[in-house]
């Protein structure tokens, strides 16, 4: 087979985006064998900046390099973020091929009740 048009191995990346980190996590198509597992910690060692999008660049192009190695030529991506998505483009300069991008951010489905009672707070 030829490594170009020969058939796609899959994985999947977990991007977790919070406001203090980016953590990029690579598994196999069952989310059972974990390959690389890459966050901005392990890029700077400044706390402010493990969030930017900047290292979350370079840890994304270093998580695709680790799982080429591995073998895996696709992606599909799942992001968790409060704050919006900080990378899967990145992944696709590197050369692999993104399949489906899905957002699992969890949303609530009701909150707790706010406090003040029936009639509200009443000053």
């Amino acid at each position: 087979m030829d490594e170009g048009r020969g058939q796609t191995r899959w994985g999947v990346a977990h991007i977790y985006a919070s406001y203090n980190n980016t953590i990029i996590h690579i598994t196999d198509i069952t989310g059972r064998e974990s390959i690389v597992k890459v966050s901005g910690g392990m890029i700077t060692k400044t706390h402010r900046l493990e969030s930017s999008p900047t290292v979350a660049m370079i840890a994304a192009k270093k998580a695709s390099e680790a799982a080429m190695e591995k073998g895996i030529t696709g992606l599909h991506v799942r992001i968790k973020a409060p704050g919006g998505q900080n990378g899967p483009m990145n992944l696709s300069r590197t050369g692999m091929r993104i399949g489906i991008i899905n957002d699992v951010t969890p949303v609530p489905h009701d909150t707790c009740r706010k406090r003040g009672g029936k009639r509200g707070r009443r000053v």
